[in-house]
């Protein structure tokens, strides 16, 4: 069993004190686990970012964990898949209309776009891996704005049909950015992956996930920013043009953070979670993966075609896109990102991973035998010292392990 020599607990211990003096970024946690137990879990900072008086940073500290989300709403599904009441070759249009009328556009870049009438529907299957052709509109600048799918505050109307007209926009029908399942493209497949659980399972979302993953596994979860979260939570920080780190001060429109006004439960980017739980999912999955339970949320098959990639060519290499500031070779699976090659000091191949908007990492790599998590909140996306600190961290990690 892989475990972390103390020489490797000292060398995290001295990123988390250098990254403290420095304030470069704000309060953050970062946890690792082997298949059996945590081995390391701390955290550093401040709730409201250079606020002492609101209180540390905990491993049990809550954080919004965006497209984290990602992985549990596609668990919810497999788990349907499993149990026959979902088949991966149903075409979405069968559990909503408006995805009947598909239109591809000539050019992304523009809201503008010329466009031609899709040829195939977007399958079940097509929205597990991503090759739905639905995307996140590159027009935006998405480290700075969250699309207007997302920030739109749902009120006492459908909420699934406005979603979908929110999509639709100036179109004669939803905008995808290719035939399903040709490519690769981050975007809202897992939003209408979830809608369709609620389906389904005939429950929200959240009553869903509650019942069969977040209770089960006493995770700490939800789509609602209630009371006791926020209790817990870590703010977020914006980083002004100059680098300064400021509170948050709604510089960013983000999803609907009122617990009182959600009524539409967006499965791509939604979920409240503390990191801890979230290693804990990240655990299960790995033991079910292993062979070492054998009554889990999904089980063993489901469990490792999580590991196995399901693109075409060209897929991958917009996967690469996606995570450009990490090394090249990934793939994607039924629900996340696969490595196809060793990452240098890093996680093996074969290890399954994604990240957060607002800065979160996590990643599981079987071979090596860990699980990992990191998180932070700020805005924009994707801030380059976040990425910095979080590859310091992994490359410590690895440095510090022993069997």
């Amino acid at each position: 069993m892989v475990k972390l020599t103390s020489a490797g607990k000292d060398a995290l211990d001295g990123l988390f004190e250098k990254a403290s003096q420095e304030k470069k970024i704000p309060g953050f946690v970062f946890g690792v686990s082997n298949s059996d137990e945590e081995i390391y879990f701390k955290g550093t900072g401040y709730r409201v970012v250079n606020d002492p008086n609101s209180g540390e940073v905990v491993p049990d500290s809550v954080f919004w964990v965006c497209s984290q989300a990602k992985l549990i709403v596609h668990l919810a599904a497999l788990r349907l898949i499993e149990q026959g009441k979902l088949k991966e070759d149903t075409p979405a249009f069968e559990f909503f209309p408006e995805l009947a009328n598909l239109v591809i556009l000539d050019d992304t870049l523009s809201p503008s776009s010329s466009f031609r009438p899709a040829t195939k529907p977007i399958l079940v299957k097509n929205l597990l891996n991503f090759s739905s052709g639905l995307f996140y509109p590159p027009f935006l600048d998405l480290t700075r704005n969250m699309p207007s799918a997302y920030s739109h505050t749902y009120k006492g109307e459908n909420s699934h049909s406005k979603f979908f007209q929110l999509l639709k926009g100036d179109f004669p029908g939803i905008p995808i950015k290719f035939e399903p399942g040709a490519d690769f493209a981050n975007g809202y497949s897992s939003d209408v992956l979830g809608f369709i659980v609620e389906r389904v399972s005939g429950k929200d979302l959240e009553q869903h996930l509650q019942e069969t993953i977040f209770a089960p596994l006493g995770l700490n979860a939800s789509f609602y920013r209630s009371p006791k979260i926020i209790e817990r939570e870590v703010t977020m920080t914006y980083r002004r043009a100059d680098g300064t780190l400021e509170p948050w001060n709604d510089q960013i429109k983000l999803i609907e953070r009122d617990a009182h006004k959600v009524s539409l439960f967006i499965g791509g980017a939604g979920i409240y979670s503390s990191l801890r739980s979230y290693l804990t999912l990240l655990r299960h999955i790995h033991q079910i993966h292993d062979g070492k339970i054998t009554k889990g949320i999904i089980n063993r098959g489901t469990a490792q075609k999580l590991f196995l990639p399901t693109l075409t060519e060209a897929g991958a290499k917009n996967v690469d896109l996606s995570v450009s500031a990490f090394p090249t070779g990934n793939q994607w699976s039924v629900a996340l990102a696969v490595c196809t090659v060793d990452w240098p000091k890093r996680r093996k191949r074969g290890t399954i991973f994604w990240l957060g908007w607002a800065g979160s990492y996590y990643f599981i790599d079987p071979e090596t035998g860990i699980s990992a998590v990191f998180g932070t909140q700020l805005a924009p996306s994707a801030d380059p010292e976040v990425i910095k600190l979080f590859c310091e961290l992994e490359e410590a990690l690895y440095a510090g392990l022993e069997e």
